[in-house]
């Protein structure tokens, strides 16, 4: 008998242990068993009775963060692992499927971002969200802590209630539906079931069907098939469809390759009350000045290149969110805005609410930048007056610039309209700062995103745009004076300065361009420049041949360096890879770049620098029309008519 009694000891021990063991991921070896997701239809299907609205894959058994699943996929030929946070994503070796490691920092914040958002909307249905490494909830502004602990104290009628809990990859019934539109691998919507609590359900979708099949097999290769679903529809047409109020999404993400203007309309419907909208941008060089026209037909604001033109691409994609969104009596509220190594990163909330959308172009600005000495002037485009209860809108009055500018006699550019208003909510952001800071090991970036964070907390709200030390020093053709210096004299002439996240020398100052001037007027005295070699026509000549009214105090102040710099966190991107940044478009058609492409580009390599100046050396490349029976030239034509040699050459 107990010799029987060992046998089923070890039999249920061995039985326990196999379902709690994950076994490295390797190739099947048994031909008969298939572990590849073959033909997976990863359209949305109706739901089963009893079933979720969202739950679009099978819910396989009820497991718990601590608990690992074994995976049920396996490696097709070419693909290969990669791991990010808590992830770990088939992905193919061909570019099929987009994928840039350089950007595991804009997931990083976006995890971060979501999760302190679901932390504040499931506190008010109840529901305390737990993320692992977290043992306090550090808390910045103790105001907060005490009004969230009266609310939940008044909120606690006849008696004392169970405290309701989410954890990382379980399914929340009153949780939040996310929704990302431009999935590609998956790989971010994979990261939000393993690691942002309190979520009901994740939609990953993308337009290709590739793509949607390797979404599908992640999120079974990572156990979050209750969570995750794939969808390969339309991103524009799905989120149309969701417009309903029941249907709307908590929180959705866009980040294309390339602009997401063709997708905010959508966007701004879809997303519920108070939800989040998080948008990625790529496409810089439209949005930083280089095709102003084409930024206006995407955005509806026209780009300036100027050395601010970084935070002003932050403002021209807030100004479009909130035009499009006030078609819908809508109106946004930006958490947090951040301009990142090649791209922009915008998370706002969207509201409803026809009293508020009023107010929105007294929010929105136009930009007059002279093009001499870069001074620029803001012109808001409404004007808003209150009357003790009443609130009064009316056109604004302007110019604010005269037809020249008062400092270098040069003209001014017309840019905008942008965003006036501030771009980021401090006291979020602080909560977030708060919860990264206290758990470093959640993310692979935490550093860089602390040091992010706390220079955003440090900018002025109420200041848009920037100047740079560089930019002034060069106008003006004098040595760069040292930044604490310069920020010291702008402190001591009674001013308010602060850096910027996107520039490194930058200068975000309410005080005017005549204040600056002077000051660059004082530290010339000092570092004489050569004003023989001055043209009478440069911004340079009018600026030094006038005497600084104020007199500026180079001493430096304790207050001049921030706590940011000061306590030297990491702030800028480092090179994390050697040719990094942006990634080129996947190729659809699967296969990645074929041989002819390789080979025309590199045929194409140096063709400016070592052009043909002799005709006759033409006769060595293939006529195209020759070849198609085009050519009317006959023997006068410059390229070669031989077959053989057409055939060879080709």
């Amino acid at each position: 008998m107990s010799r029987l009694l060992r046998i089923l000891r070890t039999v249920g021990s061995v039985t326990y242990r196999g379902l709690r063991t994950m076994e490295p991921l390797r190739a099947p070896q048994d031909p008969k068993v298939n572990t590849t997701l073959s033909g997976v239809d990863t359209k949305p299907q109706p739901p089963t009775a009893g079933a979720p609205m969202e739950c679009l894959n099978p819910t396989p058994a009820a497991s718990t963060p601590d608990q690992e699943t074994a995976p049920t996929t396996g490696l097709l030929p070419g693909e290969t692992v990669v791991r990010e946070g808590k992830a770990a994503i088939l992905f193919p070796s061909a570019n099929e499927v987009f994928y840039n490691p350089v950007q595991e920092f804009n997931r990083d914040l976006t995890c971060a971002v979501v999760t302190e958002f679901a932390r504040e909307q499931m506190a008010r249905r109840g529901v305390t969200v737990v993320v692992p490494g977290e043992k306090e909830r550090v808390v910045v502004n103790l105001a907060d802590e005490k009004k969230e602990e009266t609310e939940m104290q008044t909120g606690e009628k006849g008696g004392e209630e169970p405290v309701v809990t989410s954890s990382v990859g379980e399914h929340c019934k009153n949780g939040l539906r996310v929704l990302e539109g431009l999935a590609a691998s998956g790989l971010r919507s994979v990261r939000f079931a393993l690691e942002v609590p309190g979520l009901r359900s994740v939609t990953a979708n993308d337009f290709s069907a590739k793509a949607a099949a390797l979404i599908a097999r992640n999120a079974q290769h990572n156990g979050v098939t209750h969570l995750l679903q794939a969808s390969q529809r339309d991103a524009s047409m799905l989120m149309y469809e969701m417009r309903g109020k029941k249907d709307r999404y908590d929180v959705i993400d866009l980040d294309p390759y390339g602009s997401p203007a063709p997708f905010l309309d959508a966007a701004v419907q879809a997303v519920g009350e108070g939800g989040l909208l998080c948008v990625t941008c790529t496409d810089m060089a439209v949005m930083a000045g280089n095709s102003g026209e084409t930024c206006y037909s995407k955005y509806g604001s026209v780009s300036i290149k100027a050395k601010y033109c970084h935070e002003m691409a932050l403002r021209i994609i807030l100004h479009s969110l909130d035009q499009r969104a006030g078609v819908y009596q809508r109106y946004i509220h930006p958490l947090l805005c951040v301009s990142v190594d090649f791209y922009i990163r915008v998370f706002v909330r969207v509201h409803t609410g026809q009293a508020m959308v009023k107010n929105s172009a007294s929010k929105q600005a136009l930009v007059y930048n002279c093009v001499g000495c870069g001074s620029f002037h803001l012109q808001r485009l409404g004007k808003r007056t209150t009357q003790g209860k009443h609130i009064k809108y009316s056109a604004a009055t302007g110019p604010p610039v005269g037809a020249e500018c008062e400092h270098c006699g040069h003209r001014h550019q017309l840019g905008g309209p942008i965003w006036g208003e501030a771009l980021h909510d401090v006291s979020f952001v602080q909560k977030v700062l708060s919860a990264v800071s206290g758990n470093p090991s959640r993310f692979g970036t935490a550093r860089r995103i602390e040091g992010m964070l706390s220079m955003v907390t440090e900018e002025l709200e109420d200041v848009p745009l920037y100047y740079t030390v560089d930019n002034l020093s060069s106008t003006v053709h004098c040595s760069t004076p040292p930044l604490l210096q310069f920020r010291s004299a702008l402190l001591h002439a009674g001013h308010r300065v602060s850096l910027s996240h996107a520039c490194k020398n930058a200068l975000k100052t309410d005080a005017p361009p005549r204040v600056l001037w002077d000051v660059m007027r004082c530290w010339e005295k000092s570092n004489p420049v050569k004003r023989d070699r001055l043209s009478e026509s440069s911004p340079a000549h009018h600026i030094l041949n006038t005497e600084p009214i104020l007199q500026a105090c180079f001493d430096v102040r304790e207050d001049a360096n921030p706590q940011s710099r000061r306590r030297h966190l990491t702030r800028f991107q480092e090179n994390p890879e050697p040719f990094w940044g942006p990634k080129a478009r996947a190729n659809a058609g699967g296969g990645g770049i074929s041989s002819d492409l390789e080979d025309r580009r590199k045929q194409g390599q140096n063709k400016r620098k070592n052009q043909i100046t002799d005709t006759t050396q033409l006769k060595s490349f293939p006529c195209k029309r020759f070849r198609k029976g085009k050519c009317t030239h006959g023997e006068k034509c410059c390229y070669s008519h031989d077959l053989e040699q057409t055939d060879k050459m080709e």
